[in-house]
């Protein structure tokens, strides 16, 4: 008994009645207003692409169909009229009235679902955006005798159906009604539908008209004909002006039929940072998709902007932005490829335009040329780059001199470039962005080439040595001045270069910098890390300050036998060295530099009084 209780308990319990979930209109409205749309105007969107699948559908099945678009907007309502394929009753009920459902899922057209722009099935659910009320009058070309259907439903999530007399809607297609919810009615004002529907629908394939006012405006500039290559160029310039705002340098086609894009490229007039990702107009299918593209170019293609139409890349949900997959990874591949020939072709063909280009995106080329040796072989005649002989580009300098060197700071350029040009040691400025880089890749482009980084003391190994007796004559100035500087972390010493207007000069490398900053953090800490950074003290180089044997103000300095004076002196030159390094002054620098100029004033002020 208890073994039929205990099996009778585990039977398995009759399955519930599955239930249908409940959608909150409101509320789904309000979630794709404020997360899924950027803004209320996409609602002009669905509508254009609800009317333009509709003419695809018909025209898939009767190619002699007409194909046009027309909208009426009066007084907080639209009409939105096409001449597409029409909905039965049944088709209502079924595509209208289930959120979700996409007309493209239905029979027949699964096939050709990729001539649709779109194929999310959110539909006229984002005209609740916008209205409180819409209304929905059809006639199906697919099945002539049916009567024609009305669906009306307004934002509380209530919908009604019924057919209408015969002659309600005697041509085939559908008809939109929206009634503007209350705040809204501002995006159904003519004006506003004219541009809404302008922007969004002016590369469309079928005839769209906002009352008697043109909206497609086709062929689209790129894929029209012009009379000279001139021309062209100054239409496409035009409609850069009037899309963006700005007049281009030059124009780039983006002609990448494998990848369904056409298009155009407009090359920025002005500079800017890398890090600032341009907004591109995508077009899918002749609807404008998005016009903040930023995935749609390589990184290093920031000096242009894109306009293109494309119906290959596929949409997010909110049709607002691509979605990153490999087919994206392709065509950005291949605009990059375009734009790179673009540029092989100016340096090629037309060297003026190159030039005009360069002086303002020498970055951007610069950028590309770090991971592309053919676009660095290509353009190392035209890229510019700071020497101690000039703006040259590296091709020039490197015929000029056997071994290129080049310092990674811009700091450490200006300490050397007048002392190294003198001595005729030809230096190029790498501290900028993506110098160092390209200066280090010429020699796997230019076979031959020596690269040599410039540091400290391969600068004063090009300065002259002192003869032995004039140095020792001097060992005593040498000596006070070492000291005065030693608990700056900085050497003296002395040798003989031009120009002789220098009368010291202020070297270091990043080596030196390091254990200077060490025994600076050293000093401040407490007694643990004060051990710690001591256990890291380094057999680095000091800085050093050169003095110039050359100069007749070191010469006097030199023969000054005032211990306190020779002090002074050593200091201001020191100062004086630091500031035409146009080196950042430490705390302690600055103390140094106050110090010495009060000294001078006392010595001087005292000299007066005593003559």
């Amino acid at each position: 008994m208890d073994s039929q209780t205990s099996q009778s308990s585990q039977a398995p319990q009759p399955s519930q009645s599955p239930h249908t979930f409940q959608v909150d209109l409101r509320g789904l409205v309000d979630l794709l207003s404020h997360h899924l749309y950027s803004s209320p105007k996409v609602y002009l969107r669905e509508l254009l692409q609800n009317a333009v699948d509709a003419i695809t559908a018909r025209r898939a099945e009767d190619p002699d169909a007409p194909a046009k678009v027309r909208l009426y907007a009066e007084q907080g309502t639209l009409r939105v009229e096409d001449s597409g394929v029409g909905l039965t009753e049944a088709d209502v009920h079924s595509l209208l009235a289930t959120i979700g459902r996409s007309s493209k899922r239905a029979e027949g057209l699964q096939e050709a679902r990729s001539d649709f722009l779109g194929q999310f099935g959110i539909g006229l659910l984002a005209c609740f955006v916008v209205a409180e009320r819409i209304r929905v009058v059809s006639r199906s070309a697919r099945t002539p005798d049916a009567a024609p259907v009305e669906w009306t439903a307004t934002d509380d999530g209530s919908y009604t159906v019924r057919t209408l007399p015969g002659d309600a809607r005697a041509e085939p297609g559908t008809t939109v009604h929206l009634v503007a919810r209350a705040g809204a009615a501002e995006w159904l004002a003519e004006d506003r539908v004219l541009a809404l529907a302008r922007d969004f629908g002016s590369l469309l394939p079928y005839e769209v008209r906002v009352g008697d006012e043109a909206v497609t405006d086709l062929p689209a500039p790129w894929d029209r004909s012009y009379p000279s290559p001139a021309t062209r160029r100054v239409a496409l310039a035009r409609h850069c002006h009037d899309l963006f705002g700005f007049t281009p340098l030059d124009s780039v086609e983006l002609d990448v039929p494998l990848a369904g894009v056409r298009g155009v490229a407009y090359v920025l007039p002005a500079a800017v940072s890398p890090a600032q990702r341009a907004g591109h107009r995508v077009h899918l299918k002749g609807m404008l998709l998005t016009e903040r593209a930023e995935q749609l170019l390589p990184d290093w293609a920031f000096f242009v902007r894109c306009v293109l139409d494309t119906d290959s890349l596929r949409p997010t949900a909110s049709r607002e932005s691509l979605y990153e997959d490999e087919t994206l990874a392709a065509v950005r591949e291949a605009l990059g490829e375009r734009i790179r020939s673009w540029l092989t072709g100016l340096a090629a063909g037309d060297p003026e335009r190159l030039a005009a280009f360069l002086s303002v995106h020498h970055l951007g080329v610069k950028s590309l040329a770090r991971h592309d040796k053919e676009m660095l072989r290509t353009m190392l005649p035209w890229l510019p780059f700071e020497t101690t002989d000039g703006r040259l580009s590296l091709e020039e300098f490197a015929q000029r001199h056997p071994v290129v060197h080049f310092t990674r700071t811009v700091e450490e350029y200006r300490q050397v470039a007048p002392i190294a040009s003198a001595q005729g040691v030809g230096v190029i400025n790498g501290g900028y962005t993506y110098d160092s880089e390209l200066v280090e890749a010429l020699p796997s482009v230019r076979p031959g080439t020596v690269v040599a980084e410039l540091d400290a003391d391969t600068v004063t190994a090009h300065l002259d040595a002192v003869d032995a007796a004039e140095e020792l004559a001097l060992s005593g100035f040498l000596a006070a001045a070492r000291a005065k500087l030693d608990p700056l972390g900085c050497d003296v010493v002395l040798r003989a270069f031009h120009p002789l207007s220098v009368p010291a000069l202020h070297l270091d490398d990043r080596a030196a910098r390091h254990e200077q900053a060490r025994a600076e953090a050293e000093e401040q800490a407490d007694d643990l890390w004060a051990g710690i950074l001591g256990s890291l003290r380094g057999s680095a180089p000091r800085a050093r300050l050169v003095l110039n044997h050359l100069n007749p103000l070191i010469r006097r300095i030199g023969s000054l036998g005032d211990p306190e004076l020779i002090g002074t002196a050593v200091e201001s030159l020191y100062g004086q060295a630091l500031l035409m390094a146009q080196r950042p002054l430490r705390p302690a620098d600055s103390a140094l530099l106050n110090r010495a100029f009060i000294g001078l004033l006392e010595w001087a002020t005292n000299g007066e009084g005593g003559r």
